[in-house]
């Protein structure tokens, strides 16, 4: 399997020459679902979810088929009957021969005022990968090898990040939701998750730059 950053939030995944790309959203290049066989979408929030960019893979290829939560999916399923897919916390599928199970219910608090909106996080082939999507969500009973890590939000602070990495425990991490930090900073996060991350082997992509996986 390959992974391949894309800027934020959005990943795409190769495998067996078959196309998965989640969470391409508004800080996310163009044609980051172009070419995909399938999209996953982890919740509504515009750098997850451009509807701009899912048009353009969807209509890219005529195969291609979304699996998101109900409130991504009911502003889709029209314009693409029959290949948008509403799953929620437990659901298993596979998805351009991914096998994905879901995982979690709900965005991380922004703050008390603001209303928390459904998110769920995918895990695939086992363990091989997580995103979480808006939340630090512990796929339960499962071991992750690869964690795609929200390291910079609104939502987060770094303490929680090295919390979360010490929790889920995987063998390495890869920092997603990142283009709000910048450059200078990086380092500062770095070092603090190389330290503190509980022995997880941690690094960053370069949007457009790849790493194998499993």
């Amino acid at each position: 399997m390959e992974l391949t950053k894309k800027t934020h939030a959005c990943v795409r995944l190769e495998k067996d020459g078959r196309t998965l790309v989640i969470d391409p959203g508004v800080f996310s290049e163009e044609d980051a679902a172009v070419g995909a066989d399938a999209i996953l979408v982890t919740h509504e929030h515009a750098d997850h979810f451009h509807e701009d960019r899912l048009r353009a893979g969807m209509e890219a290829n005529p195969g291609a088929e979304i699996w998101t939560l109900a409130s991504v999916a009911e502003q889709l399923s029209a314009a693409f009957p029959g290949r948008v897919h509403t799953v929620g916390e437990g659901d298993t599928f596979t998805a351009a021969g991914f096998d994905v199970e879901v995982h979690g219910q709900l965005h991380a608090v922004i703050h008390p005022d603001i209303p928390r909106v459904t998110n769920v996080g995918f895990l695939l082939d086992g363990g091989t990968v997580f995103h979480p999507g808006d939340a630090l969500t512990v796929p339960e009973g499962r071991t992750v090898d690869t964690l795609l890590l929200p390291v910079h939000a609104p939502w987060n602070k770094i303490a929680e990040i090295i919390d979360y990495v010490r929790e889920v425990a995987p063998r390495r991490a890869v920092d997603i939701h990142d283009s709000l930090l910048k450059d200078h900073a990086r380092p500062i996060y770095d070092s603090l998750l190389d330290r503190l991350g509980g022995g997880t082997a941690h690094g960053r992509l370069t949007p457009g730059t790849g790493t194998a996986l499993g």
